[in-house]
C-alpha cells in the first residue's frame, strides 16, 4: 500500500531526529566537518577505509546529506510505486546505506511490516543510523538491522523484495560497481539505483540500467521502455530534481539562507515482476509561455525524445500541463 500522504510526517520526523542528535554540536564545528568530509569521504575513499572519525563527523555529514538523499530516493521510489501500484516490499536491503536515508524513504512510500537490513562499511554511520531510527515512530525503522559490510566485489546480499543502492556507485571502482549491481539484480525482486544528477552520475545509471536489463529485469522507471536510452552521450543527460526543505541548522551547515534547495539526481528502478511504466515522462522543467506549455518528453521506444506543445485549445490537458512537474508522467492518468 502506497503511503505517499504520510511523506511530510516522515520527512519532519527525520528532521526532528537529526536536530535532536545535533544538539550541542556548534555550527562552526559541523561546517568544518562537512567541508572535510565532502573533500575526502564521498567518492575519494576506498570502501574499506572510511574517513568518518567520530560521531560528530557522522552527525554533521548526516545533517548535510540525509534530507537531500531522502527526497531523491523517495522520488525514485514513488515512480516505482506508481508503476507497480499493487506491490509493496515485505523486505528491504539498503546497500551502502550509511545513516539510513533510503530506509526512511522506503518507510515513507509504503505502509505495512517490513524486514530491513542496512549495510555499510562505516561503523560510526551505522551506529548513528540506528540511533536515528530508534527515534522514529515507525516500527519498521526501529526494527531495522544495521550491519557492517565491505561494499564491493565480494558483496553477498540476502534475497529481498527491494534492494536500494543510493549515492554509492560513484564511490566504487568500475569492477566493484558492476559486481554490486550484479548482486543487487540477483538478490532483489525490485532494484532502485540513485546517483547524483550529473553527466557522470547519469552514465553510471545508464550502464547499470543496461546491466539490470541483461540480468532479466524490466525497467519500471523513469524510462517508458527497456530499449536503448535515446539520449546521445555527451550531448545531454537524464536527471530529475527533488525539492528539499532545510531546517535552520541545516542552513547553517550548508551556508545558505533559503528554506529549501533542489537536489538533482539520476535513477533507475527495475523489477522481476510485471510493471506498468508511464507512456511518457517529462524530462525537463516545463516551460510555461503565454497561452502554451512546452514539455520535453521521453516516450515509447519508437518515439524516443520528443517535445509537446500544449495550448489553451487542448482544454483540460492545458490545465494539466501548467501544473505538470519535471519527472512526472505525461499525459497524466487523470487528464
Amino acid at each position: 500500500m502506497n503511503a505517499s500522504a504520510s511523506v511530510p510526517t516522515s520527512a519532519e520526523s527525520l528532521r526532528t531526529a537529526l536536530g535532536g542528535l545535533l544538539d550541542g554540536l556548534p555550527p562552526k564545528q559541523a561546517t568544518a566537518a562537512v567541508d572535510r568530509l565532502i573533500a575526502s569521504y564521498r567518492g575519494r575513499t576506498p570502501t574499506d577505509s572510511p574517513v568518518l572519525r567520530d560521531r560528530s563527523d557522522v552527525a554533521a555529514y548526516a545533517a548535510y546529506r540525509m534530507p537531500a538523499t531522502f527526497e531523491a530516493v523517495r522520488s525514485a521510489l514513488d515512480a516505482l510505486a506508481e508503476a507497480a501500484p499493487r506491490w509493496s516490499p515485505g523486505s528491504h536491503v539498503d546497500v551502502g546505506g550509511g545513516t539510513g536515508a533510503a530506509t526512511w524513504a522506503v518507510d515513507a512510500t509504503w505502509d505495512g511490516p517490513r524486514g530491513t537490513t542496512v549495510l555499510d562499511w562505516a561503523e560510526p554511520a551505522l551506529a548513528l543510523g540506528k540511533e536515528l531510527a530508534a527515534a522514529s515512530p515507525s516500527q519498521a525503522l526501529r526494527a531495522a538491522e544495521w550491519r557492517r559490510a565491505v561494499i564491493g566485489s565480494g558483496l553477498a546480499l540476502p534475497e529481498a523484495d527491494l534492494v536500494t543502492v543510493s549515492y554509492v556507485l560513484g564511490e566504487l571502482t568500475p569492477e566493484a560497481r558492476r559486481a554490486v549491481v550484479a548482486e543487487a539484480a540477483r538478490a532483489g525482486q525490485a532494484v532502485v539505483l540513485v546517483e547524483p544528477g550529473t553527466p557522470e552520475g547519469y552514465l553510471r545509471i545508464r550502464e547499470a540500467r543496461d546491466q539490470l536489463i541483461a540480468a532479466g529485469l524490466k525497467v519500471a522507471a523513469p524510462c517508458p521502455h527497456d530499449g536503448t536510452c535515446p539520449i546521445e552521450v555527451g550531448q545531454d543527460w537524464c536527471h530529475f530534481s527533488a525539492r528539499v526543505s532545510r531546517s535552520s541548522l541545516h542552513r547553517k551547515v550548508k551556508g545558505g539562507s533559503l528554506p529549501y534547495e533542489d537536489e538533482k539526481f539520476s535513477y533507475v528502478a527495475a523489477t522481476r515482476f510485471p510493471v506498468e511504466p508511464v507512456p511518457s515522462r517529462i524530462t525537463r522543467r516545463p516551460q510555461i509561455r503565454k497561452g502554451l506549455v512546452l514539455l520535453e518528453l521521453c516516450g515509447p521506444r519508437e518515439e524516443g525524445l520528443t517535445r509537446a506543445t500544449v495550448t489553451k485549445r487542448h482544454g483540460d490537458l492545458y490545465k494539466a500541463a501548467r501544473d505538470a512537474d519535471w519527472g512526472r508522467e505525461w499525459p497524466p492518468a487523470t487528464a
